[in-house]
């Protein structure tokens, strides 16, 4: 269902994306990116980059989509699939810190990269080799 970049069945994440793409504060960077989460449940949870003038409290839109669904009820493993949106020519992977925030949720995570002009199909675990996660811990 979701191993194919072209597959409709990432339509709904990806217009989800873009209308919360279409909200993000990015007033320093003029960067904006917009996240959109599949739950095992079948929600769809959104998120947009939220910038402040001290940079390092800026958020991401993949943490604050994560955000969003954490506060929905979701639990390590609940995720089934990811999208990230940005309006430039290079399609952009999350940063570390978010694929960091998503392993924890999901570690054979799919991800679509996407602009306007294409999309690209990963696997968190390829973005993001040995995780630290809470197996770690065992």
């Amino acid at each position: 269902m979701f191993d194919d970049p072209q597959s409709p069945s990432w339509t709904p994440l990806l217009e989800a994306a873009w209308k919360a793409r279409a909200n993000a504060h990015a007033a320093y960077s003029h960067f904006q990116v917009g996240a959109a989460l599949l739950t095992a449940s079948g929600d769809i949870v959104a998120g947009c980059n939220v910038e402040n003038a001290a940079y390092p409290v800026t958020l991401c839109a993949e943490r604050g989509a994560l955000s969003a669904a954490v506060a929905a009820g979701l639990r390590p493993g609940g995720l089934v699939a990811a999208v990230v949106v940005t309006d430039v020519d290079l399609l952009t992977p999350p940063c570390g810190a978010c694929r960091q925030a998503l392993a924890e949720f999901a570690e054979r995570l799919p991800v679509l990269l996407a602009n306007r002009h294409g999309r690209e199909l990963h696997r968190l675990e390829d973005l993001l080799p040995h995780s630290f996660t809470g197996r770690n811990f065992t």
